[in-house]
């Protein structure tokens, strides 16, 4: 692909966690040339584990899972590139044209799963996903009845400490030094609630020599306190620059503004996953590209014409159907998730069966 030779597609997917590998899942096998362009790595990636997902057990790491979704959209016909989108603009003809490196990209819709990083406290530090998780939601239930730090300062450090009461008892808040930002009601709120505040920074880690998983932290006024994990409470950094740069309203928030089925302000931009408002889940975030990936497919498919078109050019032309690009007909047909495919059949019951 070079910019005298740029690939065309019909939908161009940016980001490749579970939003956007639903939304580019859903426009192969509904039949549209749809390319993924992922430069790795993302929250999902992070996961030493799923949780929440029916269907997928713990085991499963996030670059399993999705490792896996890429090699469904690749087997329905569309195609997976490893690179960074550096810039989008809008053609003259009202498509779009994506910077891959030294790359282009032509698209009549992008999706925009560009999801967001989180803020990082300094060290030191638990080591990721041994102590050191980033949704509540997600990691909640591996401490209950454990001991766990929630670090921070703000109102959502507050809130997250008070929640995490609801799965154990053995909860501390670490401002770290730093002044709470927190509100006076928040503050009375908390103190309402059997949450240990510890306002001295973290001096030193002790994980497990074998697991590697958090033992305990040690503090710069010289004790120590036991914990399993926790959850560090800084904010996030959304991924918008693109969305920007096409001219995308954003929220209050810093996220990208769509409505219910991931239309931005933007005529053919959507936006869906983390980088979008609402919960940064897993379930959440295919739901959102599943939505996506069919008000797309609304807006491109061939049939029905409608009256004023028939009208206007004629009864819709036999050689004009089945509305899908050689290709795709050609992986439809041979997939085995086609009706035409093989099939294996239950065997016959017997009256041993019974």
């Amino acid at each position: 692909m070079s910019a005298s030779d740029e690939k065309t597609y019909e939908v161009a997917v940016v980001g490749g966690g579970p939003a956007g590998l639903t939304t580019a899942l859903y426009g192969a096998r509904l039949g549209h040339e749809t390319v993924l362009i992922d430069r790795g790595g993302g929250r999902a990636a992070m996961m030493a584990d799923t949780h929440n997902v029916i269907g997928i057990t713990e085991e499963v790491s996030g670059n399993e899972l999705l490792a896996t979704g890429r090699e469904q959209i690749v087997s329905y016909g569309g195609e997976f590139e490893r690179g960074f989108v550096d810039g989008i603009e809008r053609t003259d003809d009202d498509r779009f044209r994506l910077s891959v490196g030294d790359d282009r990209v032509l698209a009549d819709r992008v999706v925009l799963a560009t999801g967001f990083s989180d803020e990082r406290p300094d060290p030191p530090l638990p080591r990721n996903a041994k102590g050191l998780h980033w949704c509540l939601h997600c990691d909640a239930y591996m401490f209950v009845d454990e001991p766990v730090y929630v670090m921070g300062h703000s109102e959502a450090a507050a809130h997250v400490a008070m929640i995490m009461l609801n799965v154990t008892d053995d909860v501390d808040l670490l401002t770290r030094g730093a002044e709470p930002t927190w509100s006076e009601e928040t503050a009375a709120q908390l103190e309402a609630h059997p949450v240990d505040v510890v306002h001295e920074d973290v001096a030193g880690i002790q994980n497990d020599p074998d697991s590697g998983w958090l033992e305990a932290m040690e503090f710069e006024d010289g004790t120590r306190r036991e914990y399993r994990g926790g959850f560090p409470m800084y904010g996030s950094d959304y991924n918008t620059a693109l969305a920007e740069g096409l001219g995308c309203d954003l929220t209050e928030d810093g996220e990208v503004d769509v409505d219910d089925h991931g239309r931005t302000s933007e005529d053919g931009v959507f936006a869906v996953g983390d980088v979008t408002p609402g919960h940064n889940q897993v379930p959440v975030a295919m739901g959102q590209g599943a939505k996506a990936g069919i008000a797309i497919h609304k807006e491109l498919r061939e049939f029905p014409r409608s009256t004023e078109e028939i009208a206007r050019n004629g009864p819709v032309d036999e050689t004009a159907v089945p509305a899908i690009s050689p290709g795709l007909l050609e992986t439809a047909i041979a997939h085995e998730g086609h009706a035409g495919g093989p099939r294996t059949s239950p065997p016959e019951q017997t009256a041993d069966d019974d």
